[in-house]
C-alpha cells in the first residue's frame, strides 16, 4: 500500500477498533439509541448489520418518533452444512428474537431480521451455543465459504466439502472480541496481546470471498469471487486447483471506475497447497488493495489496475516459489439439484425450492412449519444452496413417502411444480430492510415471475430454462451481471436490464435498457422473447441468443414493438 494513500474513514474505524472491540459493550447498555457510526461498521464483523424498516420511517418521523431499528444477523455455514439441531435452535431462535422468517442467503448462509438492540446478544450467544458462529459473515474479512452443495458421497464431492470446512476454520479471525462481548461477558485475559496474525489491525481492504467448485457443476457461480477455487479431478482423483482471481459484481451507478468482473484464472496449485496459496492471494490483497476508496478497494480492480502478471509475480513472492499457469478445463456445466436424487451410499437426498429463500409459512404454504416437522421427526440433515434453496440429506429410502407427504400436506411446493424460470430466478431482499437499495426486489420477485412466464407460454417457451435475477441496488448480491436477464434497482421504481449472460455462469450479461419501469419489464421483455423463438439457433438459449445479438438490434426489436415507452436508454 504506497505511504501516500490517504486512507478512507472506515479504515480508521477499524485501526482505532482494538481488534474488533469498538464500544460495542457500552453503547449495547442503551438500549432505546442506535449504534453510532463507528460502532456500526465493527458491528459487521460481527456478522450483524444495523438496519431500520424503511416502510415506516417516513411517517414516523413526521410524527416526530425515532425510526425504527432492528438488526440483521447473518450465520456463517461453511458449504450450507448443518445438522438437523443446529437447524431446529435457528429456527426457535426466529420465533423468539426474530419477525418469523429464516432467510437462505446466495452464499449458503442464514439471515435472521427484526432483531431488536436488547437482543442482539443473546441471538449472537445463542447462535454460538448450536457451534454455529456469524463472526466473519460481514466485514472485511474472508466470508462464508461456499461449495458445491450436493452431498454425494464420492471423492470429489467429500474433498470439496472438506475443503471448505478447513478453510473456513483457517481463514477465520482470531480476534478475542467476539467472545469477549457475545459468549463470555468480560475480557479474556491469556497474557498476550490480541492479534491477527493473517488480517493486521485493519484487517482487509474490503470484504472477501472464497468459493470452490468443479467445471462439472458450478451452482455457486465460481467466477464471482474474489478467489474462485476450481478443483481439477481425474476419475476420482483430485490433481490439484486454478485459482482464479478478481470476481465481484458490485458496483456503483454513473461510476464507471466501479463495474461487475469474472475472476481470472491466474494460478495452478498441487492438492497439498491449497491453504498456502490462499493465504498468498489474501496477503496480497491486503497489503495492496486501496484502501483510500472503498468503492475501489475488492481485489478485482487490483488486478486489472495492476495486470495479470504483477499479480502472478508478485503472488509467487508471498508463496514462497514459483507457481504454474492454470490448467485447461471442462466446459463449465450447471447441475440442478432439486427433487429427489440418490447420494450413492444407498440414502437420497431431497432438493426443495424455496423463494427468494425465504423460509416462512405465508400464502398457503406452510413451509417454516413443514420443515421443522421434517427434522424434528425424520432428523435429516439439511443444506443451504447457492440458489436459496434446501436440500434435505441422508434420508433413507422408507422415509422417501413419509417426508414428501407431510411436506405436501403442508402445501410445500416441489421443483416438478414451478416453471424453470421461477425455479432459477433470485432476488435479493432490498426493501424494507436493506439500507442500500433502490428499490423493491424480493416483494416484487414473485409476481414479476409469473407475468415472465406467461409472456415465455406465449411464445412456446414455457418450458426454456433462463436465468432472471433481481436486486434493488447495484451491489450484485442476487448475482444479477452474469444471469440470462439481470434486473439492477436504478431508482425507486426502475431497473437497468441486462441480457446475454450464460446459464453456466461463464459470462457477463450487457447493459440493454437503462431505468425501466416496474410496469414495463415483461412488455420490454416480449419482444425479445419473441425474438428469440422466431430466429434462434437449433438448442440455443436465451442468453447466448442475446449474446449473439448486438445490442442495438434487441433495442431495434423492443421498438419495433412499439413497447411501452422506457425512461432512458443506453
Amino acid at each position: 500500500m504506497p505511504d501516500t494513500q490517504k486512507l478512507s474513514k472506515v479504515e480508521a474505524i477499524k485501526e482505532g477498533s482494538r481488534y474488533l472491540r469498538g464500544t460495542i459493550v457500552a453503547d449495547m447498555a442503551n438500549e432505546s439509541t442506535p449504534f453510532p457510526e463507528a460502532d456500526y461498521q465493527v458491528l459487521k464483523f460481527h456478522g450483524t448489520y444495523q438496519q431500520y424498516d424503511r416502510d415506516t420511517a417516513t411517517e414516523r418521523k413526521q410524527r416526530g418518533l425515532q425510526k425504527e431499528y432492528q438488526c440483521m444477523v447473518r450465520v456463517k455455514i461453511p458449504g450450507g452444512r448443518l445438522t438437523a439441531d443446529q437447524y431446529l435452535a435457528v429456527d426457535a431462535l426466529v420465533g423468539r428474537y426474530a419477525n418469523g422468517s429464516l432467510r437462505i442467503t446466495t452464499r449458503q448462509g442464514f439471515q435472521l431480521y427484526g432483531v431488536i438492540k436488547a437482543d442482539l446478544k443473546a441471538t449472537i450467544a445463542d447462535i454460538n451455543a448450536t457451534l454455529l458462529t456469524t463472526l466473519g459473515a460481514c466485514g472485511d474479512v474472508v466470508r462464508n465459504l461456499t461449495t458445491n452443495p450436493a452431498p454425494i458421497r464420492d471423492a470429489v464431492h467429500t474433498r470439496l466439502e472438506e475443503d471448505a470446512r478447513m478453510l473456513a476454520r483457517e481463514l477465520a479471525p482470531r480476534t478475542r472480541a467476539y467472545h469477549e462481548i457475545w459468549i463470555d461477558g468480560e475480557k479474556v485475559d491469556t497474557g498476550e496481546e490480541d492479534h491477527e496474525p493473517l488480517y493486521g489491525s485493519t484487517y482487509l481492504p474490503r470484504k472477501f470471498k472464497i468459493g470452490l467448485s468443479t467445471p462439472d457443476d458450478n451452482a455457486i457461480d465460481v467466477l464471482t469471487h474474489d478467489i474462485g477455487i476450481i478443483a481439477l479431478f481425474e476419475g476420482e482423483r483430485l490433481t490439484g486447483y486454478n485459482l482464479a482471481l478478481g470476481g465481484g459484481f458490485g458496483m456503483t451507478h454513473n461510476k464507471p471506475k466501479t463495474y461487475p468482473r469474472l475472476a481470472t484464472p491466474i494460478v495452478f496449485v498441487e492438492p497439498d497447497d491449497l491453504l498456502r496459496a490462499v493465504k498468498a492471494v489474501i496477503e496480497l490483497q491486503r497489503d495492496h488493495g486501496d484502501r483510500s476508496d472503498r468503492r475501489h478497494a475488492r481485489l478485482k480492480y487490483l488486478v486489472d489496475d495492476k495486470g495479470v502478471a504483477w499479480i502472478k509475480t508478485t503472488l509467487e513472492d508471498y508463496f514462497g516459489a514459483p507457481l504454474a499457469d492454470p490448467r485447461p478445463m471442462g466446459e463449465f456445466k450447471v447441475v440442478d439439484h432439486m427433487g429427489w436424487h440418490a447420494q450413492g451410499d444407498g440414502l437420497w437426498y431431497l432438493g426443495v425450492p424455496v423463494s427468494s429463500g425465504r423460509i416462512v409459512d405465508r400464502n398457503g404454504s406452510k413451509l417454516r412449519t413443514a420443515l421443522r416437522k421434517v427434522f424434528e421427526s425424520h432428523r435429516t440433515d439439511p443444506i443451504l444452496t447457492p440458489n436459496q434453496d434446501i436440500i434435505l440429506s441422508d434420508i433413507a429410502p422408507d422415509d422417501r413417502a413419509p417426508i414428501e407427504a407431510l411436506l405436501r400436506d403442508h402445501g410445500v411446493p416441489f421443483a416438478e411444480d414451478w416453471s424453470p424460470v421461477k425455479r432459477w430466478a433470485l432476488a435479493c431482499p432490498a426493501l424494507p430492510t436493506c439500507g442500500l437499495a433502490l428499490t423493491e426486489a424480493e416483494r416484487v420477485k414473485d409476481s414479476l415471475i409469473s407475468d415472465i412466464e406467461q409472456a415465455l407460454a406465449r411464445h412456446g417457451l414455457a418450458d426454456e430454462l433462463l436465468s432472471v435475477r433481481i436486486t434493488g441496488c447495484p451491489n450484485g448480491c442476487a448475482r444479477p451481471h452474469n444471469g440470462d436477464i439481470g434486473l439492477v434497482g436504478r431508482m425507486p421504481g426502475y431497473y437497468v436490464l441486462y441480457v446475454g449472460g450464460d446459464f453456466a455462469g461463464t459470462r457477463l450479461n450487457t447493459k440493454l435498457l437503462d431505468k425501466v419501469a416496474l410496469k414495463d419489464i415483461v412488455p420490454t421483455l416480449e419482444p425479445l422473447f419473441a425474438f428469440f423463438a422466431r430466429e434462434r439457433k437449433p438448442g440455443e438459449a436465451f442468453g447466448d441468443f442475446c449474446h449473439r445479438h448486438d445490442p442495438e438490434v434487441l433495442r431495434q426489436e423492443i421498438e419495433r414493438a412499439a413497447a411501452p415507452s422506457v425512461a432512458e436508454v443506453v
